[in-house]
């Protein structure tokens, strides 16, 4: 084989083989032995169902698909399926879940299902007269996309309302209109980006032509792009839990009931004011709410962008959680915007996802918000009970003890062992390997 020119031009034509070849060369791999590694994760009977959707696939990889149980969600009870490489997020899930659904579950309320669009576009007139005739030029575009409105009204949602603003200071000539759509079970993104790419043109022929506006124009608007927003802001989820304050005193460890309350307030406190800990603190959020995501097929990084633009929205990145304390009185909640889908996409075509919401009893959307939200509070819950009491390495390194041994190459007989030496000490890399050294035994 000729030596590797890069850029290359028609890499997604070439076939499997001639792809593996020609990396091998470039990486200066053992062509056999990455062929061998990459057939070791090909799937028997649905390989090309997977090969089709990504673009140059070679292999999958595989993550964790695991159970976090008795969660109680809204007086009904669920197995929450989840994917995730970090061993301690489905145990913190479980204990969290088993914990508060003795007293009386997750409490959640879902605001609506409405999703944002936008149409960026030029516009070097009269930005009053353009607010003036908002009404009358939406009202005139949206036949075009009447066909697509009626299927998707038929699923119960449909468009919303529709406005002109202004995108920022600096350019004042940059407008955009912002279309709001309630998008039913799907996540929506390709109905939305379809309805705004069909309204583009009417919209600048509408305000080219429109005679309040015509002779204002200083050059002919065009547009800029068209696009869903991944914020949606009104489909926020509000989850909680509550109980007396008394009932977290089997999880307060060494401390008071009274001094653990103190301490976890304090904790949510930090992370409402110091952008350092909030992103930690909400990155534990999401490792419950991505995990969901990913087990149902859904779009885990519009999600992260969705709840990290909701938590920077004062100006200041703050923690989405909460808590209030009162002598009779503990809450903790989480307020979290959530586009999720339940048809379409990788929902009915991933066997895994389909299998995943059969768990869930083939939730709708609302629902789907529901239980991702509560497996992030789970999550979030216990993080904050580990970092105020024994503290997080503790029970995480006890969870990833097994990845260490495995990684070290340990036998059946040291991973016993090891399993009861470190039953109640601290666990490091470094610790396990001096523990293997000194009982090397086959």
């Amino acid at each position: 084989m000729q030596q590797t020119q890069l850029p290359l031009k028609g890499f997604s034509k070439l076939s499997n083989s001639e792809k593996i070849g020609l990396i091998s060369q470039f990486a200066k791999l053992d062509v056999e032995q990455f062929n061998q590694t990459l057939n070791s994760f090909h799937h028997t009977d649905n390989q090309s169902l997977f090969d089709q959707i990504s673009e140059n696939t070679l292999s999958n990889y595989l993550l964790p698909y695991g159970i976090a149980p008795n969660f109680l969600i809204d007086e009904h009870w669920y197995f929450v399926p989840m994917v995730t490489e970090e061993s301690s997020v489905i145990a913190a899930a479980s204990k969290a879940a088993s914990f508060w659904a003795n007293r009386g579950g997750f409490k959640t309320h879902v605001s609506s299902l409405i999703k944002n669009g936008q149409i960026h576009f030029y516009f070097d007139g009269d930005g009053a007269a353009l607010k003036k005739a908002e009404k009358e030029i939406i009202q005139s575009i949206l036949p075009i996309i009447n066909p697509l409105l009626k299927k998707m009204e038929e699923r119960g949602g449909g468009y919303k309302n529709g406005f002109f603003s202004q995108t920022g200071e600096s350019d004042k000539h940059l407008w955009q209109l912002s279309l709001q759509m309630d998008t039913a079970n799907a996540m929506g993104a390709n109905f939305i980006n379809t309805c705004l790419e069909k309204l583009a043109p009417e919209l600048l022929q509408q305000i080219s032509n429109h005679p309040e506006l015509k002779p204002t124009l200083k050059s002919e608007p065009y547009i800029l792009m068209c696009i869903l927003s991944n914020y949606t802001p009104e489909c926020l989820v509000e989850c909680m839990v509550e109980c007396h304050p008394n009932d977290l005193t089997p999880l307060c460890g060494n401390l008071t009931t009274r001094e653990f309350l103190q301490r976890f307030e304090q904790a949510v406190y930090v992370a409402t004011f110091d952008e350092h800990r909030a992103a930690t603190h909400n990155k534990g959020i999401f490792n419950g709410i991505d995990a969901v995501m990913l087990a149902t097929g859904n779009d885990f990084r519009a999600v992260e962008a969705n709840g990290h633009t909701h938590a920077a929205r004062t100006g200041q990145y703050r923690s989405l959680s909460r808590v209030s304390i009162s002598k009779d009185h503990f809450s903790f909640s989480l307020s979290i915007p959530l586009s999720v889908g339940t048809v379409g996409g990788l929902t009915t075509l991933h066997p895994l996802a389909k299998l995943s919401l059969q768990l869930l009893e083939n939730p709708n959307a609302t629902q789907l918000m529901s239980i991702a939200a509560s497996v992030g509070l789970a999550n979030n819950f216990m993080a904050i009970t580990s970092l105020i009491t024994s503290g997080i390495q503790k029970g995480h390194m006890k969870m990833h003890l097994s990845n260490i041994l495995v990684s070290l190459n340990a036998t059946p007989m040291q991973i016993k062992k090891a399993q009861q030496h470190f039953k109640h000490k601290t666990i490091s890399v470094n610790e396990v390997q001096l523990f293997l050294q000194q009982n090397k035994t086959t």
